[in-house]
């Protein structure tokens, strides 16, 4: 809408902001560019896309910190049409992303697909990670130079899945009733465990130690096969 907080927001344009996002986490950089959903910053080393659904405050930075000008090879596109969330993790597939979900846990690898509200993230460590958007903090891309555990290109190789994807993040973990999966990297270990049900916004699980537990999928951010 003209005239809104986001225009108001771009009024910030090339200036150093700091942002509080959800988790109680602050963020400094120069504001680089704001669509709808989505903003970039430049932190002095790299780009951070963070959608907005996550931003809780944006100020301008009184004490700058940044003297570099932002380069531009490390953008993951460079349109002069707006951005937006779904747009960028488009562009961002096959490229390799440092991608924040929860706490200060990231997860390193690239996108190989990106669904209706879900995308399907490849990583080294987690293998075939499947990442509800509304729960992506901010997402990072690597300098070219770079790839995640500075392994070799040969040894990660773009892994498409080769099973067929449901539209949604729930009718995907639906799938995998009777399977055993792990849900947000396995921090809890009372998300870990078979998945007997998915309903109504419910996953039922079985633990390690055969308790039930229910969780309610809303708040579930990423789930893979162990």
């Amino acid at each position: 809408m003209k005239g809104g907080p986001v225009d108001g927001i771009t009024s910030f344009l090339g200036q150093e902001v700091e942002i509080e996002i959800s988790g109680k986490t602050f963020i400094s950089g120069i504001l680089i560019d704001v669509g709808l959903d989505i903003l970039v910053i430049y932190d002095g080393k790299q780009y951070l896309y963070i959608p907005l659904i996550h931003v809780h405050c944006i100020k301008e930075k009184l004490e700058k910190e940044i003297t570099e000008d932002p380069p531009d090879t490390l953008l993951i596109f460079n349109e002069s049409e707006p951005i937006s969330y779904r747009k960028t993790l488009n562009h961002s597939k096959g490229q390799f992303l440092e991608l924040f979900i929860t706490g200060n846990r990231s997860i390193h690898g690239y996108i190989t697909s990106v669904l209706n509200d879900y995308i399907v993230f490849y990583s080294p460590v987690y293998k075939t990670v499947f990442i509800s958007m509304q729960h992506v903090k901010w997402f990072t891309p690597y300098s070219h130079q770079l790839t995640p555990y500075t392994l070799e290109n040969k040894d990660l190789p773009v892994v498409p899945t080769n099973f067929p994807l449901a539209r949604s993040f729930e009718e995907q973990l639906k799938k995998y009733e009777g399977k055993l999966l792990v849900f947000d990297l396995g921090d809890n270990p009372d998300k870990v465990g078979l998945v007997k049900q998915v309903s109504n916004n419910i996953i039922e699980l079985i633990t390690a130690n055969g308790q039930k537990v229910f969780w309610k999928f809303i708040h579930m951010k990423t789930v893979h096969i162990p």
